[in-house]
């Protein structure tokens, strides 16, 4: 018998018991579907111990590596702290230290934490203004390099919080941050593999952080960014990625404009169908897709066609949240 923290709260896991056994009968409301471990419905997260191998099943790597497993297939090798999948989110202050137009529609927001090390580039965090309106933010930057998150915010239509962002939210100000969030990030297990980013406007803004991840860590496969907006106005970063580009033989940069007529150097069309028209064959390939949900659902769909693993396609879809502004 192994006891299961959760929070302020003890449990015992009984002898042939999973840790979703030992849940329910305790009454302790957790999603569930097949316990065959094959829906993914009851993934919780050891906030202390590695989980049992069989545990973690078909999860992606990045949920692995943070210590998240099945809870219908997990029986217990000693004591865990879980974190479960409805418990609130913990938010810690941070110090705006830049806050600065990327273009004429973005935003660029550095906040400086304390915990920068928790958090990884390509993940995301809550923000919240004091009147507590929050928003989901990806993460633009290597944080434990710099002990600061960067963030890309574009504004939005009737957007609250985006228009706060970039109207009155000044250097020196305090923000809430939530701990982080998601599995869209870079681990260096296979470094020879290939990586296709793919991504549409503040899209950027993980993929940037997972192109630098890979590159600090020597990745040595080859690594390609396609980056697309309707108008070239609405592009950005386009010398840093090329200047990346130049000194990194194995990373290429392609910008994207899918109205009106592509400047030179530009790609004519949308960014999901010039990358996927350039790699007919993905197999053994890490994709990452981040931005609009229609361009991250269809070209996961391409994507696991042309060979990709659906264990390594990593999505970030910026969906629009329902009062109406949306997350970026």
């Amino acid at each position: 018998m192994f006891d299961l923290t959760i929070e302020n709260s003890r449990l015992t896991c009984r002898p042939g018991e999973t840790v979703l056994d030992a849940l329910l009968r305790e009454n302790i409301n957790i999603p569930y579907g097949c316990k065959a471990g094959v829906c993914q419905s009851c993934v919780v997260q050891s906030l202390d111990i590695k989980p049992p191998e069989k545990a973690q099943g078909d999860l992606k790597d990045t949920l692995k590596s943070s210590g998240h497993f099945l809870a219908c297939q997990c029986h217990p090798e000693q004591p865990m702290t879980l974190k479960l999948p409805n418990q609130a989110v913990r938010f810690s202050n941070g110090i705006v230290v830049v806050s600065e137009p990327l273009n004429r529609n973005t935003h660029l927001l550095i906040i400086q934490i304390n915990d920068a090390d928790r958090y990884k580039a390509g993940q995301f965090v809550n923000l919240q203004r004091s009147d507590g309106l929050t928003r989901s933010y990806s993460i633009a930057n290597i944080p434990h390099a710099s002990g600061t998150l960067e963030f890309h915010i574009r504004r939005l239509q009737g957007g609250r919080f985006s228009a706060w962002v970039h109207d009155e939210l000044k250097v020196g100000h305090s923000i809430p941050v939530s701990e982080p969030q998601g599995k869209c990030f870079y681990l260096p297990d296979r470094r020879e593999q290939g990586i296709l980013l793919i991504g549409t406007g503040t899209g950027l803004a993980p993929l940037a952080g997972i192109l630098t991840d890979a590159l600090s860590h020597g990745h040595s496969g080859p690594i390609r960014l396609f980056h697309g907006s309707r108008d070239h106005d609405d592009l950005y970063r386009i010398n840093e990625m090329r200047e990346l580009a130049e000194r990194h033989p194995n990373f290429s940069y392609t910008p994207c404009v899918s109205s009106g007529d592509a400047p030179k150097g530009f790609i004519q069309g949308r960014a999901n169908e010039a990358a996927l028209s350039a790699h007919t064959d993905l197999t053994s390939w890490r994709v990452f897709l981040c931005g609009h949900p229609d361009m991250v659902r269809t070209t996961q769909k391409q994507a696991y066609l042309k060979g990709a693993k659906l264990a390594d396609i990593y999505c970030d879809a910026f969906v629009v949240s329902a009062d109406p502004a949306p997350q970026s």
